[in-house]
């Protein structure tokens, strides 16, 4: 069972619609993305805004849901107070020194208000774009003023494109994962969709129609949860609260000892939201496309962090950069990764 589990996996990502390349990643976010995406995609449904648009915005203004405005207001997008805003308020330095923002009962209330906001005739042209527009979507929002950054149009489709965001942009507003491909092999097609990838639907052999097994539902819920994610010629999941590694070893068919050896941690190791599990041998170096290209260390960051970052190996990654063992990142340092 494993082995054909794995294949599945390697079939899926053949004709998986989500082509995400791994890019700068946070733990924290990837917490504030399983936290909040199901709200997101509720206001896709309820609102016609894109679940990934609403995710980045509150990813970018709320700090991941630990800005000042996040914890004290629960105020996840930065709306200030205006003449249409009867409830309470915090007052916070922005633009001046004494600029009111919105305070919220709850999060729940920062998303419903949040799309509201956009639903004003300022932004009525927004809502001629397509729902998978992000791209769009961004470039809009700044050009209609939300923010005053010359950048807040890139910043939300960097971010929206290194956390593969755009996969919750669909009608289906439950589980939308890469999850859809893999389940898709029991049916009579395997139908990616033509807004993120130039595959055609691939004919299959008709399965029959009986009601899936206990460990089929098992496996569905898993990749539901787990998204599978392309690096470096690789594949990895995020782990979320709550996993465990033998879980995770057979729900995706790599055992704990490869699991382990793959990804360079000890046998003692306890998965933590947030990890990065690579379900193949990584590579020496980072993918190509990186040559010439320094990573610049960032505050926080270990050898390791990079390493994964890029689906390389740590001991390679201080061979490239004639490094000794007891080196420790220092926050502007670059680092060669090819």
């Amino acid at each position: 069972m494993k082995r054909i589990v794995f294949l599945l996996i390697t079939f899926f990502f053949q004709f998986s619609s989500l082509h995400l390349f791994a890019q700068k990643t946070n733990s924290v976010y990837w917490s504030y993305i399983q936290k909040y995406n199901s709200m997101a995609q509720d206001q896709m449904v309820r609102h016609g805004i894109p679940a990934s648009i609403t995710l980045a915005q509150g990813l970018l203004e709320s700090g991941a849901g630990r800005s000042e405005l996040a914890t004290k207001a629960n105020n996840h997008f930065g709306i200030k107070v205006g003449s249409d805003w009867k409830g309470p308020y915090i007052v916070r330095r922005d633009d001046g020194p004494h600029d009111k923002f919105r305070k919220y009962n709850s999060v729940a209330e920062s998303y419903e208000d949040h799309s509201l906001f956009l639903k004003k005739p300022r932004y009525a042209e927004l809502f001629k774009l397509s729902s998978t527009d992000y791209k769009g979507w961004a470039k809009g929002l700044k050009k209609c003023g939300y923010a005053t950054s010359p950048t807040y149009a890139q910043q939300l489709i960097n971010i929206i494109e290194d956390y593969g965001l755009h996969q919750y942009d669909s009608s289906n507003k439950k589980y939308v994962h890469s999850y859809n491909a893999y389940t898709s092999t029991h049916a009579t097609t395997v139908t990616v969709p033509a807004t993120t990838t130039k595959h055609q639907t691939t004919k299959r052999t008709p399965a029959t129609t009986a009601k899936p097994s206990m460990r089929e539902l098992a496996e569905q819920l898993f990749f539901a949860q787990h998204p599978v994610y392309a690096c470096n010629k690789n594949y990895y999941i995020v782990v979320q609260s709550g996993d465990n590694l033998p879980t995770i070893s057979l729900m995706t068919g790599v055992s704990k000892r490869k699991l382990r050896k793959y990804n360079e941690l000890p046998k003692d190791y306890v998965p933590h939201a947030g990890d990065i599990l690579y379900l193949q041998k990584k590579h020496s170096k980072a993918d190509k496309s990186y040559k010439g290209i320094p990573h610049v260390v960032q505050a926080g960051e270990s050898m390791y962090d990079i390493a994964q970052h890029y689906g390389m190996r740590v001991e390679s990654l201080y061979k490239l950069n004639d490094l000794p063992v007891d080196y420790a990142p220092q926050v502007g340092h670059m680092l060669r990764v090819y």
